[in-house]
């Protein structure tokens, strides 16, 4: 073949990497605001392009709607949804000021006699909702809901009247815990990693893990399953692992398990990235939306949590 004198151009190499994977998936399946995020956390994208994704989501009321947690449709505010926008507030170091100021003031509109959070107020009835989500009129308050979003508040140093009462809901409610569930746990432990009082979060945290590990609510070994029993409720293979407990080496989650437990858990969290690039939902699924729109979030959350821990997604 004759010279021409041109340079050939570059050849890419096939990208195989986890987090190349996961980048096709996303920009392939995601709604924008996980676009923002991934590209926050992982391209060096900007936190501005994140909030104003997250804007979309707001109400008028200060809450937010409009199935940012896609299990729940509609537009109506509800405290699971508020919840989550603080958390992606807290992702990119927004979780303050004036924003939150308000969201604090939507928070004390819709609490319980108790001062706490309901999961589901009644305003979404009427809307598509997940099956296994239930409404009732008189909503009870939930650790489920308050305890990440009074974690994420002390994590943040935001002080607002609405925190006493339901600071003092969480204690009481993680300390009377006898028999749970994982999700439960998952937002004790978010509401004791931030707690002020670290001796008092400690020892909760003591008795929390010796329960999970009693009640077998943590598969700790990927290769033996059926020894741990999927809850009550709970769809079919929905077993949590001690990941999603101590998501970083520095939650007091880490505490309940060895070193191998911990690392079969992240084997096994990192081969749970599919072929497609992102990672598998295993709640129930009940609408072919809600779960393209979930699959994004979990496939950032697996890549925040394996870098956490050190693990190469490169």
């Amino acid at each position: 073949m004759a010279e021409t004198g041109a340079s050939p151009l570059p050849q890419t190499p096939p990208a195989y990497s986890p987090l190349a994977r996961a980048e096709h998936f996303v920009w392939l399946t995601a709604r924008v605001l996980e676009q923002r995020r991934f590209a926050y956390h992982f391209l060096g994208g900007g936190a501005d392009a994140v909030e104003t994704a997250l804007a979309a989501y707001r109400n008028d009321d200060e809450g937010y709607g409009h199935a940012l947690e896609p299990d729940l449709r509609g537009p109506v505010s509800q405290p699971l949804h508020t919840g989550h926008a603080l958390r992606v507030l807290d992702s990119i170091g927004r979780c303050g000021g004036q924003r939150v100021e308000r969201v604090c003031r939507y928070l004390t509109s819709v609490s319980a006699a108790d001062g706490a959070l309901p999961a589901i107020r009644p305003s979404q009835r009427g809307y598509p909702t997940a099956p296994f989500v239930p409404i009732v009129d008189d909503p009870p308050s939930e650790l489920l809901a308050t305890g990440p979003v009074v974690g994420l508040l002390h994590r943040n140093a935001v002080w607002n009247a609405w925190l006493f009462r339901a600071t003092d809901f969480c204690w009481q409610a993680v300390e009377s815990l006898e028999k749970s569930h994982p999700y439960e746990v998952e937002a004790a432990v978010a509401f004791l990693d931030s707690a002020a009082d670290r001796p008092r979060a400690e020892a909760s945290a003591d008795r929390l893990g010796r329960l999970v590990r009693e009640q077998r609510l943590a598969a700790l070994d990927p290769d033996r399953l059926e020894a741990y029993p999927v809850p009550p409720g709970y769809a079919p293979g929905e077993r949590h692992f001690p990941h999603d407990y101590a998501r970083t080496p520095d939650s007091l989650a880490r505490a309940w398990f060895t070193d191998e437990e911990m690392t079969r858990s992240l084997d096994h969290l990192a081969h749970e990235q599919r072929e497609d690039g992102g990672w598998p939902i295993r709640w129930r699924q009940w609408a072919p939306g809600t779960a393209l729109e979930c699959r994004p979030m979990v496939t950032i959350e697996a890549l925040r949590t394996l870098r956490a821990y050190g693990r190469s997604i490169n």
